[in-house]
């Protein structure tokens, strides 16, 4: 019980919980503004990782100062995914009623062609980066630097991302389109902008978890699924498309398989996870903190 009560503990269950959080937020993001089950998330959060490895191996960019431009590569990649697959979609009325499976194939042959194009340039051979790698200590809580950087920056961009949709106007559209697409559309709102911007930034937050996830362990091609599993075990405990609700969640899911495994054994990560998601879709759909269609 003494170990449970340890700051090691917390400080572990609060990197899990924010790196948890960012992931979920970007797919949130794209699924709160267009109804898009992007399954191919995970793949982005492996492409981020996969460029910051490449710009510290390569050019010995250091991960951190790498994290802006994979942002803008993998906010790119999502505006020319938007463009090329999906504005089509959402324009067309027919094809809109039925946008989350027609979004949900589409999204899995991505991460598939993504997986396997990663797995023939990179092979499947596990990486690592050996960055940041120090310990500092405040009595008796040991913190690994990589970890620290990663609480830090996970935390400080979510509540950025939190501000800028409460505070930012282009922010307040978001928000607006996430509780009510035909009050948008009769309001004035510019529809086709915020999508494409929601897109850009949901694509560039997986990007950035990518940069991040690259400093605390082996990275692979097909390193993405566990991600994606998480990420909408997430939005499903918070409720979709309740972005308030998905932070909270992340942070509750990273102390329940942080304290989960304490108790048990790294063995058991899985079975608490998706055991989470089944108890949530059968007690409470709706999500823990409310609609499906509330953005706070």
């Amino acid at each position: 019980m003494a170990d449970l009560l340890s700051t090691q503990l917390l400080f572990a269950a609060l990197v899990t919980g924010a790196l948890y959080g960012l992931t979920a937020l970007g797919l949130n993001l794209v699924y709160g503004t267009m109804r898009l089950l992007n399954v191919a998330h995970g793949e982005f959060v492996m492409l981020g990782a996969f460029a910051a490895y490449w710009a510290f191996t390569l050019a010995a960019i250091p991960p951190l100062v790498a994290l802006p431009f994979i942002v803008l590569l993998t906010a790119a990649a999502g505006l020319a995914i938007y463009r090329g697959l999906f504005r089509g979609l959402l324009r067309n009325p027919r094809l809109a009623e039925r946008i989350e499976s027609n979004s949900l194939l589409l999204f899995f042959g991505l991460s598939i062609v993504l997986q396997n194009v990663a797995a023939a340039f990179f092979t499947a051979t596990p990486r690592a980066l050996p960055y940041l790698d120090s310990i500092i200590r405040i009595g008796d809580l040991g913190m690994a630097t990589d970890r620290l950087a990663t609480l830090i920056i996970a935390a400080s961009v979510t509540l950025a991302i939190v501000l800028f949709l409460r505070f930012n106007l282009l922010g307040l559209a978001i928000k607006a389109l996430i509780q009510n697409r035909e009050a948008t559309l009769i309001v004035g709102i510019d529809v086709e902008k915020v999508q494409r911007m929601s897109f850009a930034l949901g694509f560039g937050l997986a990007g950035l978890a990518g940069g991040l996830v690259s400093m605390l362990g082996q990275i692979t091609p097909f390193m993405g699924f566990p991600y994606m599993i998480t990420a909408f075990v997430v939005i499903i405990l918070g409720g979709l498309g309740n972005l308030t609700g998905g932070l909270i969640a992340g942070l509750l899911l990273g102390v329940l398989e942080t304290y989960g495994v304490a108790l048990t054994s790294t063995n058991y990560r899985s079975i608490l996870i998706y055991g989470v998601f089944i108890l949530i879709l059968v007690l409470r759909p709706q999500g823990l903190l409310g609609g499906r269609r509330i953005a706070r």
